[in-house]
């Protein structure tokens, strides 16, 4: 009777840490190096911003426009990064992108670069409340800004072929940069990024 006790406490006990073991989630999380590829869903993810940003920013640098306004002010060009639309189907984070685009153009070393409007906000803030905290000495002149020659906006777009298993995702990236005085278009750029997609089984 006894036995039959130990035997019974024994398999509650093994019964038990089974259930618990299938109820738990099995999760391993990996620290891999942020410029290392991760790409498990297909959609536009942190790799396409950075990759799209400075192939962009490359062809930007080395177009006629930056040599002609150069040459006609003596000085470098003013940007400002305005507005990237998402007219894809995903829920894109274009602010990163911004930020990768702004990061690119600065260490160009080839253009000055102001903030955005919403930056400017905060910013102006400040300068208005050194004028009466701050001393002479180092309070910041209103009406000082440097003011941009060029806006650089655009967006991205997104198609899906899809056929059983299979998916292919094409993204366009477009962007243009317009001369704040004129409204001329002095550049337009285009990129483009293709991934196919493959499950056994799974609904798109």
């Amino acid at each position: 009777m006894k036995k039959q006790r130990i035997l019974l406490t024994i398999g509650i006990f093994a019964l038990t840490l089974f259930v618990i073991s299938c109820a738990a989630p099995s999760r391993t999380v990996s620290r891999v190096s942020t410029d290392e590829v991760t790409d498990f869903s297909g959609n536009w993810n942190d790799t396409d911003s950075k990759l799209v940003a400075e192939q962009m920013v490359k062809d930007l640098m080395y177009r006629h426009w930056l040599t002609d306004f150069v040459m006609e002010n003596d000085r470098k060009p003013v940007l400002i990064v305005g507005r990237v639309r998402n007219l894809s189907s995903e829920h894109i984070q274009t602010e990163t992108f911004i930020k990768d685009i702004e990061r690119e153009l600065i260490n160009s070393g080839k253009i000055k670069f102001v903030a955005s409007s919403k930056e400017r906000i905060e910013i102006r803030q400040e300068r208005l409340e050194q004028q009466s905290y701050a001393s002479d000495e180092t309070a910041k002149r209103l009406a000082a800004e440097a003011g941009a020659d060029f806006m650089l906006q655009g967006g991205i777009k997104s198609n899906v072929d899809t056929s059983g298993g299979k998916a292919a995702k094409f993204y366009q990236v477009d962007m243009e940069l317009i001369n704040v005085e004129t409204n001329e278009k002095v550049w337009i750029g285009s990129k483009e990024i293709k991934k196919i997609i493959q499950k056994s089984k799974t609904k798109w």
